[in-house]
C-alpha cells in the first residue's frame, strides 16, 4: 500500500500502523467461527510480515487454503527478543501456547487484533446466561 492510498479496511490500516510501530513482525493468527452465544477456533497459522503492503483480500485468499469456513481472525503481533520476526521453530511453539491459551479463555482473542471476515476490527464480549 503506498501513502497515498487511504486504507480500505480496519485490517490494512492495523497493518500499516503495526509495520510502522514494530518493524517485520510475525503474525499468530487464528481463525474462529463466530456463533450467536459462543466462539469456535477452527485452525491456527503464522506467518511473517516484511512489509504494509498486503491488503485484506490477499488475506482472505491465504486464508481460503484453510478449508475453514472462518468469519473472524484473530491477528497477534510478535518479535524475536533482538526484534524482526520469529523464526519457525519459536514462531511454531508460540502459536501453540496461544492456542492453548485461547481454548481456555475465548477473551484472549481481544488481546490480538480481531477482525470479521471483511476487514473490520470486532471484539467479543463475555455471555451471561
Amino acid at each position: 500500500m503506498s501513502t497515498s492510498e487511504t486504507p480500505v479496511s480496519d485490517f490494512e490500516a492495523w497493518i500499516a500502523s503495526e509495520f510502522a510501530a514494530t518493524g517485520e513482525f510475525t503474525a499468530l493468527v487464528i481463525l474462529v467461527d463466530t456463533g450467536t452465544a459462543k466462539v469456535t477456533p477452527l485452525c491456527s497459522t503464522y506467518f511473517n510480515v516484511i512489509g504494509d503492503e498486503i491488503t485484506w483480500g490477499e488475506i482472505v485468499v491465504m486464508f481460503a487454503g484453510s478449508g475453514a469456513d472462518w468469519d473472524g481472525a484473530a491477528f497477534f503481533p510478535t518479535t524475536a527478543s533482538q526484534g524482526g520476526p520469529l523464526d519457525n521453530p519459536t514462531a511454531r511453539v508460540r502459536l501453540r501456547e496461544l492456542e492453548a491459551r485461547v481454548d481456555d479463555d475465548r477473551l484472549v482473542l481481544n488481546e490480538g487484533h480481531f477482525f470479521d471476515k471483511w476487514g473490520r476490527r470486532m471484539r467479543i464480549d463475555e455471555v451471561t446466561q
